[in-house]
């Protein structure tokens, strides 16, 4: 087997291959794994730019035996703030914690005028805690048979209404119930951006995770995390090469039989998966063959539609030479238009604010902090900025290399010093001395996603759920599973084949090896890596009271910083 891309997925996948007795190999273009799963130094600072809660990092549901799986978190302490996200606007403050007796008393101290919404929230909150252990991951739905759906549904059955509430109602519609504006505003931001389409189920399951400690981060963060499935699949005796470019699939005979890399090698297999570039994968990889009219419709038509795909970010890291104790581990705040204008491609007038240093201490030195500041963004201004290639293979060394900086031009490197600036002047207004403390910098765009890993569009996360895209895809993965039709040997695999984050690319490698197994008559096998203790936990307070101290005493100073 071959497997196109050394992210999650892919990683994920070529895992549960050689557990199951495929000999397979990975081909990334990339020299390191992960993906969008990923990290890079800059001086003594690791700017880590991927994992802000990880879904299935604790016991109780199905995602955590997918990392034990995987050697992901073994060894490892996972840590948790008490608090999911701080929403921050013009109204004031609210702090999501997501235990929902804390929430509801916090939200009923700020508005006891919304007392009806607020409890119905919470309650569906407390009831959805008790329905994730019946999630489904670990086997895709399109592989049960009668007997596992019923009974698939009759673990969803006591928690039938919510589920039907939650996704039925839009988060915006919800929050427009609110009387107060503060509550009105914040809670479309629980989730560190807006998500227009997002109904209140997504709101739900991560609150839900969070408080079962089972959506921290991880010791090491994003490349730790990539590099101890990298080390579990050599355990168990897979070959990776990297700095190696696929440029197309080669079939024969309707059957997929291996890749032609871009120095011109070919490498030959029974079975190809790819896990990279949906797009990519579908129109270049294979010429646009194979689509039938399902992925027809998606990657010429929808996916050019707005709001089908996620869409990029911009992230701003600053490596800070002192510590910053009141730094908040993670804030949303809403920003005036003026401010908003100067952050180029910007989709929401808002920023999410990481102390990132209080996720990841082990990646900055001893007495200094990390600053990640992020937004959704649109590559389109960025591409009008830019005036040299998005991807281009050059050589050093001897060695062909594919994901090596290219150059801009001058108003793209101006664009981005405006957003760093407006950033670090908006920081310096709420943490003094900031600006002063900035010993390195670096801010990457969407374009900086394609350059590292060929993403459609700089995206992260592929299709969007709950909208045409997402449901399309998951009714034709349950109809058909992760093949293209008329074609045979080839699987797909990763982000592109599902909706979600880094466990739905994880449970995809998973799922992808199922249907391998399905169609070769093997019995699918899976087991959890012994080679390290289990994972151990640490919740760590965020202190409100000290907060609102540091807030009146800032005020008294300068009245105008709200």
């Amino acid at each position: 087997m071959i497997v196109i891309g050394g992210g999650l997925g892919g990683l994920s996948t070529a895992c549960y291959a050689q557990m199951n007795g495929y000999r397979s190999t990975v081909v990334e273009m990339h020299e390191i794994p992960g993906g969008c799963c990923t990290g890079w130094d800059r001086g003594n600072f690791t700017f880590d730019c991927c994992i802000s809660w990880l879904l299935g990092c604790g016991p109780g549901n199905e995602m955590h035996q997918i990392w034990l799986e995987l050697g992901a978190l073994q060894g490892k302490q996972m840590r948790h703030f008490d608090v999911f996200n701080i929403v921050r606007t013009e109204h004031g403050e609210v702090y999501f914690y997501s235990d929902p007796d804390r929430l509801e008393a916090h939200l009923l101290e700020i508005s006891p005028e919304d007392a009806r919404t607020v409890r119905e929230f919470c309650a569906g909150l407390r009831k959805f805690r008790a329905c994730l252990a019946s999630y489904p991951f670990l086997k895709p739905v399109g592989l049960m048979g009668t007997v596992e759906r019923w009974r698939m549904l009759a673990g969803f059955l006591p928690y039938f209404n919510v589920i039907r509430r939650s996704i039925g109602t839009l988060m915006t519609d919800f929050s427009a119930r609110f009387r107060h504006p503060l509550l009105r505003e914040a809670f479309n931001y629980i989730l560190y951006e807006r998500h227009p389409a997002f109904p209140v189920l997504p709101f739900y399951f991560q609150l839900a995770c969070h408080a079962d400690l089972s959506a921290g981060v991880p010791e090491g963060g994003s490349l730790g995390l990539a590099h101890s499935i990298e080390q579990r699949y050599r355990r168990l005796g897979g070959e990776i090469h990297y700095n190696a470019k696929v440029t197309e699939v080669l079939v024969e005979d309707d059957r997929a039989i291996g890749v032609r890399l871009s120095d011109g090698r070919e490498l030959y297999a029974d079975i190809v998966v790819s896990a990279a570039d949906g797009r990519t994968t579908v129109m270049d990889l294979l010429k646009g063959r194979y689509l039938g009219d399902t992925y027809r419709e998606l990657y010429t038509s929808t996916i050019t539609e707005p709001g089908m795909v996620f869409p990029g970010y911009v992230t701003v890291f600053l490596g800070l030479r002192r510590p910053f104790p009141d730094g908040e581990p993670c804030t949303t705040y809403l920003l005036d238009q003026d401010r908003a204008a100067a952050l180029t491609g910007i989709r929401h007038p808002s920023i999410n604010v990481q102390f990132r240093s209080r996720h990841y201490p082990e990646l900055s030195p001893p007495d200094t902090t990390v600053v990640y500041a992020s937004y959704f963004c649109d590559i389109a201004p960025w591409r009008a900025l830019s005036t040299g290639p998005e991807q281009q293979s050059r050589m050093r060394r001897g060695e062909e290399l594919h994901t090596l900086p290219t150059g801009r031009g001058k108003a793209y490197q101006t664009a981005k010093r405006q957003v760093r600036d407006t950033v670090v002047d908006f920081l310096d207004q709420r943490y003094p001395g900031l600006k002063a403390a900035v010993a390195v910098k670096d801010v990457s765009t969407p374009l900086t996603q394609v350059r590292y890993t060929g993403n459609y569009d700089g995206t992260v996360l592929g299709w969007q759920p709950f909208v045409t895209s997402g449901e399309t895809l998951e009714q034709e993965m349950k109809r058909n599973g992760p093949v293209l039709p008329g074609l045979r040997n080839f699987y797909l695999s990763g982000v592109w084949a599902t909706t979600g984050g880094l466990i739905r690319a994880a449970a995809a490698g998973r799922h992808v090896m199922q249907f391998v197994c399905r169609d070769d008559g093997l019995p699918f096998r899976a087991e959890i890596d012994r080679s390290a203790p289990l994972p151990t936990h640490l919740v760590v307070p965020v202190d409100r009271r000290a907060v609102e101290r540091r807030a009146v005493d800032r005020r008294s100073v300068d009245p105008s910083i709200r």
